[in-house]
């Protein structure tokens, strides 16, 4: 069973309150609220309210659904906070050399939801999926290109070295060589 509540317009910046429902977020009920109490940031005390309500609508919901929940079973499944609107005021606050900041007021909004459902596990499958199994194998091939080999050769064209001037000319002697070219020197020699 899932539950939300939402609180609007609350004063503060949402980039200053996302700090805070990070926080809380897989967290279970108890551990949330009691880092909501002893937060020193000032979005805590709103978020804390949020969180209180939506608490509330999980045991009303459960009531007219008319299904037993331990409020202690709860865990916050999602928790973000959404840019409000902005005051930009007329007052003017001073500012150095004689400048004036024109005042803004940001507020936001603040979800939460909560779930009774059972926890995924954080070092599960789910958590790391098929791409981290396949990592390790791109991992080993990407350290034995560094090592030199066939990658060796390019680094030293770029390099524009003697080395890389003598493989450049290596590399184009090889390729004008084509067997028409050959058999076309061949041909010369016989008829000499």
């Amino acid at each position: 069973m899932e539950a939300t509540a939402s609180a609007k317009y609350l004063r503060g910046s949402a980039q200053k309150a996302r700090l805070v429902a990070d926080m809380i977020r897989g967290k279970d009920v108890n551990q949330a609220l009691a880092i909501l109490r002893y937060s020193k940031k000032r979005a805590a005390v709103s978020i804390e309210k949020c969180m209180r309500s939506a608490i509330a609508n999980a045991n009303e919901a459960a009531e007219k659904a008319n299904i037993s929940i331990d409020p202690d079973e709860l865990w916050v499944k999602t928790a973000f906070v959404d840019r409000g609107p902005t005051k930009n005021r007329r007052r003017v606050r001073p500012a150095p050399q004689g400048r004036a900041y024109r005042e803004q007021r940001h507020f936001c909004h603040v979800t939460i939801l909560l779930s009774s459902d059972a926890k995924p596990e954080p070092g599960g499958r789910n958590a790391a999926g098929p791409a981290a199994e396949a990592k390790p194998a791109k991992l080993a091939e990407s350290k034995t290109r560094k090592r030199g080999g066939a990658a060796a050769a390019p680094r030293a064209k770029r390099a524009g070295t003697k080395a890389g001037a003598s493989a450049k000319a290596e590399t184009e002697t090889k390729a004008t060589k084509t067997p028409a070219k050959k058999a076309a020197k061949k041909k010369t020699k016989s008829e000499e």
